[in-house]
């Protein structure tokens, strides 16, 4: 008789909990009150995070960094060999076996996972109306919660995509929840792209477990390392994790799901859910492919573009949009730059600030709109710019340790050239911030009952403290610099002079006439449905003449059904401007790579 688990149960709770409060809104008299449960789904995850920081900070625990490739039943929490407080669980019966390993440093991602949800959840109970479609987005709320914090957790690849699949397409919810005209033509931006990147990540994940000894995730990372298709599989799967990311080109989704989403969906969007591509590249992609140098080339494309494409918005939420790729721009720097195990911890800590402070800027927009005096707007902007300029990296903010930390994370070979760019791109971070804080200044309050701003600064302060405090909490047991290092003076001189840099050439710009762009940049700038559809009937026609002779007889006649449906499925899809054509030109791509790989 099989042993039906092995390991710790509380990491299933973690993944579990979420699933069950979804439960509440098809209860019909809990439907119209089902919005205040979110912020207990993720309550365990957050429980969690704050026993391994306890035991991190106090010296029971460590965070030596390894990753998901030891036995199971010794990898921890923080991801070291015998330390943390949980350790993995394997449950060999359900499915085809599930596996759950914490990634490194796991404490750190999941604390600021679970921090942001619980408050935008809070947020969302307090502003959302109540009622049937209220109950439809807490469902879909805490799927798409339990798939962000799955990626962390997951141990073998396919739990790893069913997590990822959560995350990418239960969130379409949460972009069209209000049903306005932009966000249902969000939701099909957004929609199509992460069908585009399910599918590559599928395609990417069979290559590499058809030539692994098992489904772990440590097995299919070194059978990609090792495989022929390889660099294929590892294409697509950039692909996949690059549009969760916010990666360059595959950005578009981005600033034009989070104006029309609903704060709170903003908030979980840009401070959280864009964290799963980032640790789908630190879990997958080998620390010798080429394509780190891919990696690194697109985050600096993203850190200093998207930051100055910012600039062409009045709309607060889409100009932090853009901030948000232009930070995951660089944490994509350290991810492709880094020296893997010893420099994960840089990446992590990176993400912990970015996602709490992201969190509460996007929330403080929600709070400008309810701010019904000059006092409460004025707490919100001096909120708003205190978290701005942690980001851009203040000296002795969080956002300045943070910056060290990834720094840290580059290979010695590279560091000191990446290390002048990541100091450089703190002045464009500075001032497409800055220009967020003028967009932001310029909101409307909507007030609403005075008894709920009181509550709703609570949630916002509770972030931005958080995002200034942490880093210096963690310090001494997350980074493996002195303790005095973010206090040297050439350390606050390197912080200071791009944020000072940043806000002198904010003062210069506000005098410019600067174009009032709508959001999505790459999307308005591809050819209309007529061009593209031209270009599509090439496509096939070379599809046709190149690749159809090469096939062979037996499959010739399955293959032209194929292509037909693919013209059929075209020209549905292309009622959708722009995205149609363009999803339908990267399948056919994809068909072509894959054929006439080797």
């Amino acid at each position: 008789m099989s042993v039906p688990f092995t390991g710790s149960l509380v990491l299933f709770a973690v993944l579990l909990w979420p699933l069950l409060v979804a439960l509440v809104p098809l209860v019909p008299r809990w439907r119209a009150g089902a919005l205040w449960v979110l912020p207990l789904a993720p309550l365990p995850a957050l429980i969690l995070a704050l026993a391994d920081g306890i035991a991190t900070v106090t010296g029971a625990g460590t965070t030596a960094a390894t990753s998901a490739t030891s036995a199971p039943g010794t990898a921890t929490l923080d991801g070291a060999q015998g330390a943390g407080v949980v350790h993995d669980l394997l449950l060999p019966n359900l499915v085809l076996g599930v596996e759950l390993v914490p990634v490194p440093h796991a404490g750190l991602w999941l604390g600021m996972t679970a921090m942001v949800w619980a408050v935008a959840g809070w947020h969302a109970a307090l502003t959302m109306k109540q009622g049937a479609q209220a109950g439809i987005f807490a469902g879909f709320w805490c799927l798409t919660l339990a798939g962000n914090l799955g990626v962390y957790l997951a141990g073998d690849v396919m739990t790893f995509y069913l997590a990822f699949a959560a995350v990418s397409l239960a969130a379409w919810f949460l972009v069209v929840h209000d049903r306005s005209r932009a966000a249902l033509r969000a939701g099909r931006v957004y929609i199509a792209l992460a069908i585009t990147g399910e599918a590559a990540l599928l395609t990417g994940l069979m290559i590499g477990a058809a030539g692994s000894e098992d489904l772990r995730i440590a097995s299919v990372r070194d059978a990609l390392g090792t495989d022929p298709l390889g660099p294929l599989a590892l294409g697509l799967m950039i692909v996949a994790f690059g549009i969760k990311a916010g990666m360059l080109p595959l950005h578009i989704w981005l600033p034009v799901a989070h104006p029309a989403a609903p704060v709170p969906g903003s908030a979980v969007l840009s401070g959280a859910m864009v964290k799963a591509g980032l640790i789908g590249m630190l879990l997958f992609i080998p620390a010798a492919s080429d394509w780190n140098t891919v990696l690194i080339g697109l985050g600096f494309a993203g850190a200093f573009g998207a930051a100055l494409w910012g600039l062409t918005s009045r709309n607060p939420k889409a100009v932090l949009a853009y901030s948000t790729i232009s930070q995951m721009g660089l944490l994509l720097v350290f991810v492709g730059a880094g020296s893997r195990g010893a420099g994960s911890e840089g990446v992590a800590f990176y993400a912990l600030h970015h996602g709490l402070a992201k969190g509460a800027l996007f929330l403080s927009v929600g709070l400008m709109m309810l701010a019904a005096t000059a006092a409460q707007r004025r707490v919100v902007l001096g909120a708003a710019a205190l978290m701005a300029l942690s980001v851009a990296g203040l000296p002795l903010t969080g956002g300045a340790l943070a910056k060290l930390a990834g720094k840290n994370a580059l290979a010695d070979g590279l560091a000191d050239g990446l290390a002048l760019a990541v100091t450089l791109s703190g002045i464009t971070t500075t001032l497409v911030l800055g220009w967020f804080m003028l967009r932001l200044a310029e909101v409307r309050a909507k007030p609403g009952p005075a008894v709920r701003w009181p509550a709703l600064l609570a949630g916002v302060g509770l972030l931005a403290a958080l995002a200034l405090a942490l880093p210096w909490a963690l310090w001494d047991s997350a980074v493996p610099l002195p303790g005095d290092y973010p206090l040297r003076r050439a350390n606050i001189i390197d912080a200071l002079w791009p944020v000072l840099a940043g806000l002198a050439l904010l003062a210069l710009l506000r005098r410019l006439p600067l174009p009032d762009l709508p959001p999505g940049d790459a999307l308005h700038l591809l050819p209309g449905r007529a061009g593209m559809a031209a270009a599509l009937t090439a496509l096939q026609s070379g599809v046709r003449q190149g690749l159809m002779p090469k096939i062979p007889w037996p499959h010739k006649r399955a293959a032209l059904r194929a292509l037909l449906r693919c013209k059929r499925a075209e020209e549905r899809l292309s009622r959708w401007p722009a995205i149609g054509p363009m999803l339908m030109g990267a399948a056919l791509g994809l068909a072509a790579l894959i054929a006439l790989a080797p």
